[in-house]
C-alpha cells in the first residue's frame, strides 16, 4: 500500500463527507467506525452493502479500507488502525493462539466459496509436485487452503513452490499467464476459467467443507471501551446482509460500481446466485462454533498452531445478541 492506513481513512472520510453533502454538524452526530475488508471483487455488492446507509442508520460514520490479504488486516486491527475487520477467521485464530487480543463477534459468510484452480495441463493434485502455487501471505486463507489440499494428498509443502502473488484477480492472472500453475481463489472465476485455459480442480466443499469464509473480528480492548458502537456496527451489518441477499439487482449494481466489471462479465451474477442458493451468507451473523473448533484443529494438523488452543475464548456472542435486539430477529 502506498499510503498509510491513517492517510487512507482521512481520504475516505473526506470523500464520504463531500459525496453525502454532510456538514460539520451532521458529521458530529455520527460516531466513526473504521472497518477493514478484503479487496472488492465480484461479491462486493453483498459485503459492501453496509455502506449504503445502513451504518448511518445505526449512528456510525463508517470508513472502509480494503486490503490484499487478511494478515495485513489483523496487523492493522492490533495496531489500533481499525475498529473491526472481516476475513477468514483462520489468521485470527492463529494470532489469538499466540496471545493476540482478538475476538470474533459474528460470521457473515460461513461457507467457503474458494477452490484450487489449475492450468489445464494439471490433471491431479499429485501433478503439482515441483510446480508453483500462487497464494497470498503465509497464514492467509489461500495459503492454508493450498496446504490443506496437499496434506490430504500426502504431499509435503516442500515439494511445491509457494509464491505470494497478490489478491484473487492477480493470482488468477498469474495462472493464466503461466507464472504459476495453480492458485486458490473464489469460485467467482469458474464461469470464465475454461476460456482462459484454467480449470477448477478441488472445491472447498471437497477440501475444506467445515471452514468458514468470513467472520467479523474486533479486539477485546474495543469491546471494553466501545461495546455499544460494536453492537451498532453488527446491527448495521445484519440489516445490510438481509437486504443484499433479498435484493439481487441492487447488489449486482453495487458490485458493478465498485469493481467496474464489464457489462457482459458473468462473475458477479454467478457468485451472487451461488451464495444465495447455497446459503453461503448468514445475514444473522451467528458464530458457527463447531466449524471454528474444526478450523483450530486443522491449523494444528497443518503445523500453523504448535499446540491446541481453546478457540471458544475468542467468541463474544453478547454483541450479536444486543444487535439482534436492535434490529429484530427474523
Amino acid at each position: 500500500m502506498t499510503l498509510g492506513i491513517k492517510s487512507i481513512f482521512v481520504l475516505l472520510a473526506a470523500a464520504l463527507a463531500l459525496g453525502a453533502g454532510v456538514g460539520p454538524a451532521g458529521a458530529a452526530e455520527l460516531k466513526p467506525w473504521r472497518h477493514g475488508t478484503l479487496d472488492a471483487k465480484s461479491d462486493a455488492g453483498i459485503l459492501f452493502m453496509i455502506n449504503q446507509g445502513f451504518a448511518e442508520k445505526q449512528g456510525l460514520k463508517l470508513q472502509i479500507a480494503q486490503f490484499h490479504n487478511d494478515i495485513v488486516e489483523i496487523q492493522a486491527l492490533l495496531a489500533g488502525d481499525l475498529d473491526s475487520y472481516e476475513s477468514s477467521p483462520g489468521s485470527a485464530i492463529l494470532a489469538a493462539s499466540r496471545g493476540a487480543d482478538v475476538k470474533i463477534i459474528g460470521c457473515p459468510w460461513p461457507v467457503l466459496p474458494h477452490a484450487l484452480f489449475v492450468a489445464k495441463g494439471i490433471k491431479s493434485v499429485e501433478d503439482l509436485k515441483g510446480k508453483t502455487i500462487a497464494v497470498s501471505a503465509p497464514g492467509s486463507l489461500p495459503d492454508i487452503f493450498a496446504r490443506a489440499v496437499l496434506n490430504q494428498h500426502h504431499i509435503a509443502p516442500s515439494e511445491v513452490h509457494f509464491a505470494n502473488l497478490g489478491n484473487d484477480p492477480d493470482r488468477f492472472k498469474s495462472v493464466v499467464a503461466g507464472i504459476a500453475q495453480a492458485t486458490v481463489v473464489s469460485r467467482q472465476f469458474e464461469p470464465v476459467a475454461e476460456k482462459q485455459g484454467v480449470k477448477l480442480l478441488v472445491s472447498a466443499q471437497e477440501a475444506m467443507p467445515n471452514d468458514v469464509r468470513l467472520c467479523t473480528m474486533v479486539t477485546g480492548k474495543t469491546l471494553a471501551t466501545r461495546r455499544e458502537d460494536a453492537v451498532h456496527y453488527v446491527a448495521a451489518e445484519i440489516e445490510a446482509l438481509r437486504y443484499a441477499v433479498s435484493h439481487r439487482a441492487e447488489a449486482l449494481k453495487l458490485t458493478d460500481e465498485l469493481t467496474h466489471e464489464k457489462p457482459d462479465d458473468p462473475r458477479a451474477a454467478y457468485i451472487y446466485d451461488w451464495a444465495v442458493s447455497s446459503h453461503a451468507v448468514d445475514p444473522e451473523m451467528s458464530i458457527p462454533v463447531d466449524k471454528l473448533e474444526y478450523m483450530e484443529k486443522e491449523l494444528v494438523t497443518l503445523g500453523n498452531i504448535k499446540k491446541p488452543f481453546d478457540v471458544k475464548t475468542m467468541f463474544d456472542g453478547s454483541v450479536r445478541k444486543a444487535a439482534l435486539a436492535l434490529v429484530g430477529k427474523k
